[in-house]
Order: structure tokens, then sequence, then C-alpha cells
């Protein structure tokens, strides 16, 4: 980390030319990687990434540059580059603004017991072999498995031209595990990806063996299931991974980077009824040793939660310092970056669809003829007009409020307007699970989730006579 007296430095400089704010963002990111296929390690990796970055900022402008040196004469020399690009290109000197640095403070604490660097690669590769096994003893129809381990402890230091001066410490770890079957020629693969803001006391109380029985299952009965109906159908969609339809169509509309320029059909349209009454969207930075939490965000500002739409009605934006100027709103504790690398802007952290009233046995028990969404797969939105198409890796075909068989290949086709006014009953089993999330400052971790629920009507991709 830097001391105060080169932040200082570095803030006078980069301000020469009449900037109106500089921030400085420090990075010491310790990592291990390990990727298996079957039994065996195929890569391991493990090292640590450092580097600075500093933004300047004029009105609607954003200058930003990044270094993996700590030396003071380059970070000097990076910010002088960036003050004299804010120079050339407002033509103009202007006075430097004044500095008054605070004292350092904290984020939230995200509590860990067992630092990974502690625990041997050996240990981490076995926790993964493990599970291979697990799958493949499961039933003879998994024909393959693969899987990566990853842990973080990252560390970062913010300060600012506002006298901001804070710290905060992350460390993670997770597994993804994908589980491949084969049956008469047709494979398919279930996957599972448990992770946690935790040590590796994590996988004391996440047993990964069962997380690849469960991935194994899915493969197995997918690669025996039949096509899925065409049409538009009520869609029942299974809590936890079902939170990824309304993270990519409705939570990147609600980003301020997309809001304040005008790029977001929510654009505008604070305190108007968005959605069924039935409808609550929160972001939550701050749960407790959540996947997608912090102390701070990557602005420095304290993670905190963030009701969206409440019963419908849209109360609020995920709102970064950058974007706040071009909004009558202040900056909510939602900026985010993958790294040192890329100038932070606002992201989501952990959002989700929150609890309802209704029973899990009275969605199905109402649904005569439908889709039950058990895991949706990658899809794709565009954030100005909506639009939105999501895979089903995993789903079965509801009849009579049962599940009557499970059926492959459906694909979600709809729009993120439309999708919360078609909401019509919540469930109460609220539950979250692990992603990352690819956007312009880059890949970041993320959860996603929502109880069980169901959409009246959507129109579900599949095979016609089906």
């Amino acid at each position: 980390m830097l001391n105060e007296t080169l932040i200082y430095e570095i803030i006078d400089i980069a301000l020469q030319t009449g900037g109106d704010f500089a921030e400085i963002y420090v990075e010491h990111n310790a990592c291990t990687e390990i990727n298996t296929k079957g039994a065996e390690v195929v890569s391991n990796v493990s090292g640590v990434d450092f580097g600075v970055g500093i933004r300047l900022l004029k009105g609607y402008k954003s200058y930003y540059g990044f270094s993996n040196s700590s030396k003071a004469d380059d970070l000097k020399k990076l910010a002088w580059q960036l003050s004299i690009s804010l120079k050339t290109d407002d033509g103009v000197r202007l006075l430097k603004a004044p500095i008054h640095m605070i004292a350092p403070s904290q984020g939230q604490q995200h509590f860990y017991k067992i630092q990974p660097s502690y625990v041997s690669m050996k240990e981490k590769a076995w926790l993964l072999r493990e599970a291979h096994l697990a799958a493949v003893n499961h039933d003879s129809m998994i024909t393959q498995t693969d899987a990566k381990y990853i842990d973080q402890d990252q560390r970062i230091q913010i300060a600012n031209s506002s006298g901001l001066l804070v710290n905060d410490r992350r460390v993670r770890t997770r597994v993804l595990f994908r589980a491949m079957a084969e049956y008469n020629g047709h494979v398919e693969t279930g996957y599972t990806g448990p992770g946690a803001l935790e040590g590796f006391e994590f996988y004391n109380r996440v047993n990964l063996n069962e997380a690849a029985v469960k991935a194994a299952e899915m493969a197995k009965t997918m690669a025996m299931a039949s096509y899925c109906p065409a049409g538009k159908f009520p869609v029942i969609v299974d809590n936890g991974f079902g939170g990824l339809m309304f993270h990519e169509a409705c939570g990147h509309s609600l980003e301020a980077s997309a809001v304040s320029k005008g790029n977001s059909v929510f654009a505008g349209k604070i305190g108007e009824k968005i959605g069924s009454e039935v409808v609550t969207l929160i972001d939550d930075g701050s749960i407790a040793n959540a996947w997608g939490s912090g102390g701070i965000d990557d602005e420095g500002h304290p993670t905190q939660k963030n009701i969206l739409i409440q019963n419908g009605q849209l109360q609020n934006y995920l709102v970064d310092a950058f974007s706040a100027r071009r909004m009558d709103q202040k900056a909510n504790g939602s900026s985010r970056r993958q790294s040192y690398r890329f100038a932070p802007t606002s992201r989501m952290s952990n959002t989700y669809i929150d609890n309802g009233t209704s029973s899990v046995d009275s969605i199905f028990g109402s649904t005569d003829e439908g889709l039950f969404a058990k895991t949706l797969g990658a899809g794709s939105v565009n954030p100005t007009t909506g639009d939105f198409n999501f895979s089903v890796i995993e789903g079965y075909w509801v009849k009579n409020g049962k599940i009557e068989r499970p059926v492959r290949g459906a694909t979600l086709i709809g729009n993120g307007r439309e999708i919360l006014k078609s909401v019509d009953m919540v469930a109460n089993n609220l539950k979250l699970e692990q992603g990352y999330c690819y956007a312009g400052s880059g890949a970041i971790f993320v959860s996603m989730g929502q109880p069980t629920l169901r959409i009246q009507s959507i129109t579900v991709g599949g095979r016609a006579g089906e």
C-alpha cells in the first residue's frame, strides 16, 4: 500500500491542470487457480498481482491510467500524463484544487478463519479429485468431469481529493464443477459453482461431493429428457440461479452508467410503477460473506442495501460517483471494477428478488400447464430495449399442477419491462447463487437469486409439436 505523503503528492500532481477530482486505487491480489479434467490436475497457478490505478475527473470527462509499479517516480509520471491529457483536451490551465486528507478508515468487516494461502495446493486439488469420484460413482452415464478451484486474497487502498482514505480486504474462494452425461449418443452437462467471501473454512460447511452429485444428476436427467414444446406458456422459475434472468434483463438497465446517458428502458422512471406488486428487487453489497460483497465499493463508499424496485415501483438506481454527476442522486456504494486495470463504474453485487407470500405448492398447484425452469444458463440482453433470451439448462414440463417430465432445449425470450409486470406469484424460499458479471469495468464477482416465482406468460423457444 502507499504512504500518505506519496498519495498527497500524486493527487496534487494529477490536479495541476484543473481537474476537479482525483482518485488513487491500490490493489494487492494473491490468487490461486487449479483446473482438473477427471481426476487429473491439468494446470495450477498461484501468484500476486499488484498495481495502481489513477483516475482524474473534470465535469463529465474522465481520464484513467494504471501501472504495476509502486515506485514513486513512476506513479507521479502517470499522474502528470493524466493531468496533461486533461490540459490538452480542455486547452486551458486552471488552479489546482485543495487537498485535505483525513485519517484512514476501514470498510465493513467480512470475517474469515482460514487464509487460503496457508492451505497446500495438494489439499486444494484433493477437493476436486474427491468431487470427481463422487460424480462418476453416482451413475455410469457420467462420462467426464472438469472442475476449477479458485481463491483470492485481495487488499485494496482507495484515496481521493475529497479527503477519503480507506482500506478493505476481500478473501474469497469458489469451486466450479461440471459433469457430462451421455445417453443414446446425446451429451448434456450439469453444473454447480458454490463460493463465498470466506476463507478455506467454507469447505467445512459446503459439501463439494454433494454438489458434484447434484451436477451429475442434472446432466443425467437432461440427457434422457425429451425436447421442450415451443409457444407462450406460464413459466415457474426455481429459486437461486433463476435470479440470473432478472440480473441480466433488469439489473443492468438499473445501473447508472446506462441510466445517466438515457441508454436504459428505466431512465427517468423513479416513482413509477414498472412491475407487478409482488416484485421487490434489491441489490445489497453488504451481506455478510456473500460472494458479491465487500466492505467498501471500488470508489471507497461503504457497501449498502439498495432497494431498486419495491412492490413494483421503481425506487432507485445503482449509482457510482462519476455517473452521479449527470443525475440528481448520490453514489450509493455500487461502483465496482475487476482490478486496478479498469476504471470503476456502477455494477451489481448481490442482486435478488425478495421473498413473497406464496408457497411453492400453491405456485405449482395453480399452474395447469407450463415450464419449470429449474436452472438457467447463458443469456443476452439489450439494456436499451430490455429484450433478452436465456437458455434453460435444466427444465421440466408441468401439467395439472405437477412435474410431468424433464425437457431440454428450452429458451426464454422476452423483455425486461414486460417480465417485471408478468410475475404474478413469488414464494418465500429466497436463495442466492454465485457467478460472474462481464461489462465495461471487467469481470466481477456477483451473487444473484430469488425465491421460486411464476411468470404468467412468456415466449418459450423449443420444438413445435413436442
